[in-house]
């Protein structure tokens, strides 16, 4: 038996897992560590270096335990968290902490487009667009307050491509990892061929500064002696590319084909199909590139998905916590328990998930309405599981449209996956099949599916290695309550609320 070691780093966790060529995984060790610091408001930074030496003590620990099937590892593969970024020189040392995706900082306001650019971005009305994208951008940020960083800055490396170079020695990066505030051309998966392209200007960064660029399931070296004796990987193991999380995720859980939506309950949560055709959700905003060579993953993402259940414990689960610890079970399952007591619809509570604001809903603000004086913390805490779902359906529905599409099943991924509660609440909320993948750690899976897609086909390993552990079917009843309140109710909580919410950034938003 042969075996993929599959490196999954994501923004609370490092992870090394052992992937048979049928999808079972063997075995798991975790490295978790503090997700990010903000030494001023509103940044997210991490030592780069963080990153690497977890994974040289997941995979060492998990090669003390599994020394036989060790010599068994056909490919390693990596597969990281989007849009973190890290700024390395010659030698790829990192200049500076990684600037996570979760960072808010802006570069001053200014707009970077030429005169004809103006012109035909003002007709489409994606001006305004551009100029956010701009002070969004990292490197524009870096050059305005960092600017002998900047100087010294030899490569600007996604944390795929960080960690890749340190396995490797090359700075080199799969195409289905570039997604971030960078100048991926994504319609062709590759940097702009135009060195004229608005995309320079706009993201801050020259090719030069920028990783050389292959497919997934490439390989694109071997691990050497140094490597080895650092990581436990065995010596010469071929190193394989993969994908984002989130796109390793989607084809992980078996989402192959446009009639298949994968569900996301992650830290940001995310509805993306897999097509082979180019089309943008919202304007401006592309599909991402696919594991599946020459594929894309159109998606919608609620920027603060399940991190919105960590702020729900943080600021109001005291007493689940103190259980949970007592019990030696994660706080999630004890508030899973209210899910049980609480009708669909939380008796009329409703939440509008958008505590960050998205390119479409610039001044979006989180909202909660329909309080009642029996309405309790279970309310609230079912209600955040409604609310994030709402706002997945609404962007499954926006994905239909655009890609002139009919989803017609979901699969699902993430930590909220893991209870059967609330997979079954999302098979009534959009009246569909929810299929749940035989392991939650379809990210690991996916890049595992690279690695014996390399030595054969993807489409091959993907028949040999997904697998689904239940089906869950919608209830006719509450799909009929859920489909009224969502049309209703919750899609026009944003226009109903567009114009205060815009007052209130007047009123207390001073950053722009």
């Amino acid at each position: 038996m042969e075996f993929a070691l599959s490196i999954d780093c994501g923004t609370q966790s490092l992870r090394a897992l052992l992937f048979d060529g049928l999808g079972n995984l063997h075995d798991m060790e975790r490295i978790s560590y503090t997700p990010y610091y903000s030494p001023n408001p509103e940044w997210a930074e991490q030592d780069a270096n963080i990153y690497w030496q977890s994974l040289c003590k997941a995979v060492n620990t998990l090669k003390d335990r599994n020394k036989e099937k060790f010599k068994k590892i056909i490919g390693v593969s990596i597969t990281t968290q989007r849009d973190t970024a890290v700024l390395v020189d010659k030698n790829g040392v990192p200049l500076r902490p990684a600037i996570i995706w979760l960072d808010q900082r802006k570069a001053s306001y200014k707009n970077p487009l030429n005169f004809f650019e103006n012109i035909a971005f003002s007709i489409i009305k994606m001006k305004e667009t551009a100029i956010r994208i701009y002070r969004k951008s990292r490197p524009n940020w870096i050059k305005e307050n960092e600017p002998e960083i900047w100087d010294k800055t030899h490569k600007f490396l996604l944390l795929s491509g960080y960690l890749l170079f340190k396995l490797t020695g090359k700075f080199i990066d799969s195409t289905a990892s570039q997604i971030g505030h960078i100048p991926f051309d994504y319609k062709h998966q590759s940097w702009p061929k135009n060195k004229h392209s608005w995309r320079w200007r706009v993201f801050g960064v020259k090719k030069e500064k920028l990783p050389e660029l292959v497919p997934p399931c490439t390989i694109v070296g071997k691990i050497s002696k140094e490597v080895a004796s650092q990581t436990g990987i065995p010596e010469g193991t071929p190193i394989i590319t993969s994908g984002s999380d989130k796109g390793c995720e989607t084809i992980g859980s078996g989402c192959t084909s446009s009639d298949c939506a994968s569900l996301s309950f992650g830290t940001t949560a995310t509805i993306q199909t897999t097509s082979k055709k180019y089309f943008e959700t919202i304007p401006f905003i592309p599909p991402y590139p696919a594991v599946i060579p020459n594929a894309y993953n159109p998606e919608i993402e609620i920027f603060r998905g399940y991190w919105l259940v960590k702020w729900f414990i943080k600021e109001f689960g005291e007493k689940e916590l103190e259980l949970s610890e007592k019990l030696n079970v994660a706080p999630e399952i004890i508030l899973n328990g209210f899910l049980d007591n609480i009708p669909a619809g939380s008796e009329g509570l409703i939440l509008h998930p958008m505590w960050t604001p998205g390119l479409d809903m610039p001044n979006a603000r989180g909202a909660i309405i329909g309080f009642s004086d029996y309405h309790t913390k279970g309310h609230i805490y079912r209600a955040i599981i409604e609310g994030i779902n709402f706002a997945l359906k609404d962007g499954m529905e926006r994905i239909e449209k655009r890609g002139k599409i009919k989803i017609k099943r979901l699969t699902v991924s993430g930590g909220g996956s893991q209870s059967e509660k609330i997979c079954q609440i999302t098979a009534n909320m959009f009246n569909l099949p929810v299929y749940k993948p035989k392991t939650h750690e379809t990210s690991g899976l996916g890049a595992a599916l690279c690695i014996f897609g390399a030595y054969s086909t993807i489409d091959e390993a993907i028949k040999n290695m997904i697998h689904y552990s239940k089906i869950f079917y919608p209830d006719k009843e509450e799909a009929e309550i859920y489909n009224e309140l969502y049309k209703k109710a919750y899609k026009k909580i944003y226009s109903s609320l567009r114009n205060i919410y815009s007052n209130i950034k007047k009123l207390t938003d001073n950053n722009d």
